[in-house]
């Protein structure tokens, strides 16, 4: 079956895998399990990606006030949950996509930017792929315990799935590659991915845009958005080339996260207060 165009009504995959109960205080982390919390977390990525990070919406979505698109209705939505006040409030969300379903239900959202035949081929006999995607935590709860939660989350779903690499894109604001020079060029000398891990932009930029030795790697570095860093600490690498996409208003890069590379030591980076921030809607 073919992914066909989004629709205002939120209609929910669910996986055959449960994960194990996981809260930090009132806050809880777990897959949504209904249309109507979908729909919710689509309302809180509109909010961020739309309202505060000034992507452009179709017609449609800003009629409702909601993110979505055709991968929602076969992706798993894993929610961080405030469970404090008179009502369960949506506060942190990330959109997963499994290699087993993606393969029947009409591919990859990363396919429309990125050749990822090189991760597919490498996948087979390896375990599965994940996808990871639409990634946004609430303005007051961008703190270590929402983050730590989502990446716990992750960690569960990684283990009951048998998943051998998690990819995506990350995303830095705007629509200049040029602004962005020393961090695209820092990515692309310190952290590209091997060649059978390299997926190539479709609109291709090139992320070499300055000599190694003419820049602060460092600074570099430090002007990365938090939740790339947060990958690249975890043993995240880099494709080839970065994509402009105009209607998210953001230069994207792909991101390739080996499971075996995230060792436990990284892991208790998310599971121990020190995480860092998470938006980015790919």
């Amino acid at each position: 079956m073919m992914l066909q165009a989004g629709s205002t009504t939120a209609h929910l995959h669910t996986s055959e895998a449960r994960l194990p109960f996981l809260n930090l205080g009132p806050l809880e982390v777990r897959l949504a399990r209904s249309g109507a919390e979908l729909a919710e977390a689509q309302a809180l990525r509109y909010r961020i990606f739309y309202d505060e990070m000034g992507a452009r919406p179709t017609d449609a979505m800003a009629q409702v006030r909601r993110d979505f698109d055709a991968h929602d209705s076969i992706c798993d939505h894993l929610l961080v949950i405030d469970n404090s006040g008179s009502r369960p409030d949506i506060v942190g969300t990330y959109r997963l996509l499994r290699q087993t379903v993606a393969a029947t239900q009409g591919g990859f959202y990363s396919a429309g930017e990125y050749d990822l035949s090189p991760l597919i081929r490498n996948s087979a006999g390896t375990g599965q792929l994940l996808e990871l995607g639409r990634s946004c935590v609430a303005p007051e709860h961008r703190n270590s315990a929402t983050i730590s939660l989502l990446w716990r989350g992750i960690a569960s779903y990684l283990s009951a799935h048998g998943i051998s690499h998690m990819f995506g894109c990350a995303s830095l604001h705007g629509t200049d590659p040029a602004h962005h020079a020393a961090e695209l060029s820092y990515l692309h000398h310190h952290h590209l991915a091997p060649p059978e891990l390299r997926a190539r932009a479709l609109a291709h930029v090139a992320m070499d845009r300055l000599p190694a030795a003419s820049y602060d790697p460092r600074a570099a570095q430090r002007a990365l958005p938090p939740l790339l860093k947060g990958y690249l600490r975890v043993g995240a690498m880099i494709g080839d080339g970065a994509f402009v996409d105009e209607q998210f208003n953001t230069v994207d890069v792909f991101v390739v996260m080996p499971v075996e590379r995230i060792t436990r030591r990284y892991l208790n980076r998310f599971t121990d207060g020190k995480a860092d921030g998470a938006n980015d809607r790919e």
